[in-house]
């Protein structure tokens, strides 16, 4: 079974990735063509990076990063939950992102982001760019939240059923893209 990963993005105090997370994992939940976890940055109190050795060579000398590889590898694809923080995503996804390479590669990803006018839709175009280096097959299809229509007073999460239309395109893009590139990672050789 594919196996997708839904990544909070965000670890900060008074976040909506979390809750943004789970309305994504309550809907993907209901899925029968692949299992849906959440994986909250949270959970892994990674520091600002501090591996010596440049991510692509696969040597990870802490505990905390071993820990998050074998995380990032367990799963065929993902879906990434950005706010957009001063026309970007988080720091904190950064840099998990940057913390490991070969586990991220020939698989595919999605985007759901959160913020102002735009919905966080130039936190994906930043993701973008970043998954792209990383070898990671991102889908076209994407929802993006606004903070003035998709949720109440700014806080509670309500968004139009658009939105969990949005979401079902985009999920199945995600799910048929990762168990297409099934094949790739079991052919390719480690860069």
């Amino acid at each position: 079974m594919t196996k997708i990963g839904i990544i909070i993005g965000s670890t900060r105090p008074g976040r909506k990735a979390e809750s943004v997370a789970r309305w994504v994992h309550g809907i993907a939940s209901q899925r029968t063509d692949a299992e849906f976890e959440l994986v909250d940055l949270k959970d892994f109190n990674l520091p600002h990076l501090d591996e010596e050795v440049p991510a692509s060579r696969g040597v990870y000398a802490h505990a905390h990063t071993q820990e998050w590889a074998r995380t990032v590898d367990s799963f065929d694809g993902y879906i990434f939950v950005t706010p957009e923080y001063n026309h970007s995503t988080s720091g904190a996804l950064k840099n998990a992102i940057d913390f490991v390479y070969n586990e991220w590669t020939n698989k595919a990803a999605g985007f759901v982001s959160y913020g102002g006018g735009a919905g966080g839709a130039r936190a994906v175009e930043h993701l973008r760019l970043v998954v792209g280096e990383l070898q990671i097959a991102d889908v076209r299809a994407q929802v993006s939240l606004s903070l003035f229509t998709d949720f109440e007073n700014f806080t509670v999460l309500t968004p139009s059923p658009m939105q969990e239309q949005q979401l079902g395109v985009m999920l199945d893009q995600v799910v048929a893209w990762s168990a297409a590139l099934r094949s790739v990672r079991e052919a390719a050789v480690p860069a």
